[in-house]
C-alpha cells in the first residue's frame, strides 16, 4: 500500500480509504453487521491501509459505535476520519459553534476515542458565517480534540472562503476535501481540483464505482435486480434513494458502463470485478487525488477493490476511458454531490 501526505500537512494517508458508511443495520439496505464489519476493518489493517473514513450521520451513529469497537487496543495506529453538520437527532444540524461542539463531543463518545486525526465539516452550512465554523474547528484543534481539519462536498468557491476565513483568523486550515469523483461524475475537474491544488487541500474522493453503476451490473432496457444495490434502492422508503437511483441509471452512464466493460475485457480483467477494479484504477491514478474511498460490504468486496491500486492501466487504456466519460464539466452545483444517505 502507497502512501501520500494529506494536503499541505504531515499526515501520511493510504492510497486507499476505508469508508463506513455500509456498517450498520439503521438503513435496512443490505449494510455489513458489526461482524462483518469487523473483519472488513482486519483485512483493511492487515493489507496496509491506515485511514478510515466515518460520519455521525451514517446508520445514526451506530457506524462510529462499530468502528470504535473495532479499533479498541489499536487505535494509535490508525487514522480516523470522522464527519459532522448533519442531524442524528433531534439536537439540530449545521456548522454552528453549538451543533459542532454537541457533534464533535458525541462522535468522541461513540468512537471511544479522546481525539480525531481528521475531523470534516459534512456539508455547507448557508446560515452559519463561515468564520464562525472555522473559529470553532480551530478550538477543536488547539484543545487536542482534533488533529487535522478537512471538509466534504464543499464547492471551490466555499473551500476558497474556508481557507480565507482560517487565515484571517490565523486558525486552522482545512487540509482535505471529501468530493465525489468517478466515470461518470467528473466535475471536479473544472474548480474543484485546481482550488485544492492552489490552496494546499488533498482530496478523498467518494462514490467512484458510481454507486455500483460502473461494476457492470446494470444494463439498457434490465429491471435491476432486487437484491442489487439500486433495485434496494429503488424498492426503499428512504427519502431521495429512489430519485437518486433513477439518476444514475440513465442511458449516459450505462453507456459508459458498457464501454468501461469493453477495456476491462481488454486487459484480461473480467466484466464484472474487471470493471470494477479498472473503474478504481482510473480514478485512483488522476492527477490531484490523494485517497480513494472505498464502500465495501464485505471481506471478499474488500479485496476485489484493493487490487485496483496493483492495477497500473496503459496510456491507451486511460485515453479510451477519458474519451468514452468526457463531459462538460462547467461549475457544479453542491446539491449534487448528496449521495443516499450520506
Amino acid at each position: 500500500m502507497d502512501y501520500l501526505n494529506l494536503g499541505r500537512s504531515g499526515l501520511r494517508v493510504s492510497r486507499a480509504c476505508l469508508g463506513t458508511m455500509n456498517f450498520g443495520t439503521e438503513y435496512g439496505l443490505a449494510a455489513s453487521d458489526e461482524a462483518e464489519a469487523g473483519r472488513i476493518i482486519d483485512a483493511f489493517l492487515d493489507a496496509g491501509g491506515n485511514f478510515i473514513d466515518t460520519a455521525d450521520l451514517y446508520h445514526r451513529g451506530e457506524t462510529e459505535e462499530i468502528v470504535g469497537r473495532a479499533l479498541k487496543g489499536r487505535r494509535e495506529w490508525v487514522v480516523l476520519a470522522t464527519k459532522g453538520a448533519m442531524p442524528v437527532g433531534p439536537e439540530g444540524r449545521g456548522l454552528s459553534r453549538r451543533h459542532l461542539t454537541r457533534a464533535l463531543d458525541a462522535s468522541l463518545r461513540r468512537l471511544g476515542t479522546d481525539y480525531i486525526d481528521l475531523y470534516q465539516c459534512h456539508q455547507w452550512d448557508p446560515v452559519t458565517p463561515i468564520e464562525e465554523t472555522m473559529a470553532t474547528l480551530d478550538g477543536f484543534v488547539r484543545a487536542g480534540k482534533v488533529r487535522y481539519l478537512g471538509c466534504s462536498n464543499f464547492t471551490a468557491t466555499q473551500l476558497v472562503e474556508a481557507q480565507w476565513a482560517a487565515a484571517g483568523a490565523g486558525g486552522t486550515p482545512f487540509v482535505s476535501l471529501q468530493p465525489q469523483y468517478s466515470l461518470i461524475q467528473r466535475v471536479i475537474e473544472a474548480e474543484i481540483l485546481p482550488a485544492c491544488e492552489r490552496h494546499g487541500v488533498g482530496t478523498i474522493v467518494y462514490g467512484v464505482l458510481g454507486g455500483g453503476v460502473l461494476t457492470g451490473r446494470y444494463r439498457h432496457g434490465e429491471d435491476p435486480d432486487p437484491d442489487s444495490r439500486m433495485g434496494r434502492l429503488l424498492g426503499h422508503s428512504l427519502p431521495g434513494a429512489n430519485r437518486w437511483a433513477h439518476s444514475l441509471l440513465n442511458d449516459r452512464n450505462l453507456g459508459i458502463a458498457e464501454e468501461l466493460a469493453k477495456v476491462a475485457a481488454d486487459l484480461d480483467a473480467g466484466p464484472a470485478a474487471g470493471s470494477a477494479a479498472v473503474a478504481l484504477a482510473w480514478v485512483a491514478q488522476r492527477p490531484g487525488v490523494t485517497s480513494v474511498l472505498l464502500g465495501p460490504r464485505s471481506v471478499e468486496q474488500l479485496r476485489e477493490n484493493l487490487a485496483a491500486f496493483e492495477l497500473n492501466l496503459p496510456e491507451e487504456a486511460v485515453a479510451r476511458l477519458d474519451e468514452i466519460s468526457r463531459q462538460d464539466v462547467g461549475p457544479m452545483d453542491g446539491s449534487s454531490f448528496h449521495l443516499v444517505p450520506r
